[in-house]
């Protein structure tokens, strides 16, 4: 391998293929990928397409919905997320005051303006709530006193103050006029998710017709006893038009749940972390400003301090699904990789939903794998090296 300069010649094991591959990069993109014949095959690392992570809401003790934040913190964690392998991803605003959300959507947006790296790694910045159910379980660990009915006029002003940027919304279509909201977001060019719902399955169906296209982390998010069917869950899995989001950390669903949906859904499943900002975080007990106090085990569970049966988020990356995926045997390198990259780059029709193809930007992770366990070694954003292990380069 060559220096990151105008120009670099990168080889790996092609994630999906298992063969050698070299990679020409120029200008930041791939412009040309070959097979080659390598004298000891067994010395190169593996070579993927970056990962894309459509949930963030925080990471390293950072967090996107603690206000007053910096733009010096959004740059931060875009530059940290580097070491996990994420070369795009969309920072995470959660249910809020209506003012709270204009106010971090907001300063996402400057610093993006304000730092070109910032704007190379945030996508676009995902909007998860306040337009979910009130009920309690459904809503999660959202505030009740802040969730509310959809109002257009409101996500406008939101979007001013993002200078555009926001490209995820999750709301439930539980609520009257939702399939109203739903057509105009769909048409401005948002993608809606279903999350954090108690719609009827009809109400869904009409949240589809609409112009709903995923379901944001489903199987959490809701009730703890549901009806045998119908029920939300099984009407969105059963909804050919939506593509799902879990979160494969081994602890918010179990196995059989994550099996069932990729079976059903297939190319259209894709792994989200939805990292709360204890991320990348040691173990501990810790104090937030949702939920109270918190304690994350060594095993890298979170839960409440009062109730260890009750989760506090995800505190894992899309590194650890990826290896919890593989470690259950439930989709193999290339599936579990391109539901952390390939997938959700296309779904957004990001120009990295071209995967390791000639053309597309040179978005790269090298890593070795053992088994189930993956160990990243470098990252590349647009052809530049961006984090080497032990050493971060930018």
């Amino acid at each position: 391998m060559t220096a990151i300069g105008e120009s670099a010649i990168i080889e790996g094991i092609h994630y999906s293929s298992g063969q050698p591959v070299r990679i020409t990069v120029r200008d930041g993109v791939i412009a040309g990928l070959e097979p080659f014949a390598p004298a000891n095959p067994a010395a190169l690392p593996h070579v993927g397409p970056g990962l894309v992570d459509l949930q963030i809401n925080g990471y390293f003790g950072d967090d996107f919905n603690t206000l007053p934040f910096s733009t010096e913190l959004v740059s931060k964690v875009s530059r940290a997320l580097w070491q996990e392998g994420v070369t795009a991803y969309y920072p995470t605003i959660i249910t809020n005051s209506p003012e709270a959300i204009e106010e971090a959507v907001g300063m996402i947006a400057r610093a993006c303006d304000n730092d070109s790296h910032t704007n190379r790694m945030v996508a676009g910045i995902h909007v998860e709530g306040p337009f979910i159910s009130p009920e309690d379980g459904a809503r999660g660990a959202h505030g009740l006193e802040y969730v509310r009915a959809p109002e257009w006029e409101m996500f406008e002003r939101w979007q001013r103050a993002a200078g555009g940027r926001i490209k995820i919304l999750t709301l439930s279509p539980e609520w009257p006029e939702s399939a109203e909201f739903i057509a105009k977001c769909s048409a401005s060019g948002v993608t809606v998710s279903i999350g954090h719902t108690s719609a009827t399955p009809e109400q869904i169906r009409e949240a589809v017709r609409a112009g709903a296209r995923m379901s944001t982390h489903l199987g959490n998010g809701s009730h703890l006893m549901l009806p045998r069917h119908p029920n939300y869950i099984w009407e969105q899995l059963a909804e050919d038009d939506l593509w799902t989001c879990v979160i494969a950390d081994g602890f918010h669903l179990p196995e059989a749940v994550l099996k069932v949906v990729f079976k059903t859904k297939g190319r259209q499943a894709m792994l989200v972390s939805d990292a709360v900002y204890l991320s990348g975080m040691p173990a501990g007990e810790y104090m937030t400003h949702v939920g109270g106090k918190v304690v994350k085990t060594e095993e890298g569970r979170l839960h409440t301090a009062h109730n260890p049966k009750i989760l506090a988020g995800s505190a894992q990356m899309l590194l650890w699904g990826i290896e919890h995926v593989l470690k259950n045997g439930l989709a193999d390198l290339a599936d579990a990789w391109d539901m952390s990259s390939v997938i959700p780059g296309q779904f957004m029709k990001l120009p990295s939903g071209a995967g390791l193809a000639v053309g597309a930007p040179a978005d790269l992770v090298l890593f070795e794998r053992d088994g189930s366990s993956v160990r990243l070694l470098q990252t590349y954003k647009d052809g530049e090296l961006v984090y080497r292990l032990e050493e971060q380069t930018k």
